[in-house]
């Protein structure tokens, strides 16, 4: 473990306020548990921030998905039961993070195209990534851990 706080939405925090992007630092809080080195998720996450820097998914919510597919990602060819399970299982991170946010999508959240130059200086001017993205790391983390807690 680093130097980042035991609790696993302080620990995701940190890394995101440590510079690492918000995929990267989902992911990380529960390296651990999904049996990579905190070193292989940063790599695993690092080119799923901001949407994949076109304002798609928010890596937050897809380094939650990461998560998933390691604890619960299917592991045999043509095994239907597993692939049911990580269907079932992304659909439910996805609505839920829709529900308690609004969007999905880095560009709705952010209401700033950050595929864009022009969008991701808007957004870093109104400080959403150091204010608002923080929030969104922290409800990934909590949705996950109410998903993981249920399964």
């Amino acid at each position: 473990m680093s130097m980042i706080e035991n609790n696993k939405r302080d620990r995701a925090i940190g890394y995101f306020a440590a510079k690492m992007h918000c995929s990267q630092s989902v992911l990380a809080a529960f390296s651990e548990e999904c049996g990579i080195s905190e070193e292989q998720a940063f790599k695993l996450g690092s080119c799923f921030g901001s949407g994949m820097r076109q304002g798609e998914v928010c890596g937050a919510c897809t380094g939650a998905l990461m998560v998933l597919g390691l604890l619960y990602g299917e592991t045999h060819i043509g095994n239907t039961d597993e692939r049911e399970l990580s269907n079932r299982i992304t659909e439910l991170m996805m609505r839920r993070f829709k529900e308690t946010n609004g969007s999905c999508k880095c560009n709705d959240l952010l209401g700033y195209d950050v595929s864009t130059p022009e969008g991701r200086k808007k957004a870093r001017e109104e400080g959403l990534f150091t204010d608002f993205c923080p929030k969104m790391v922290a409800s990934a983390v909590d949705i996950l851990e109410e998903i993981i807690e249920q399964k």
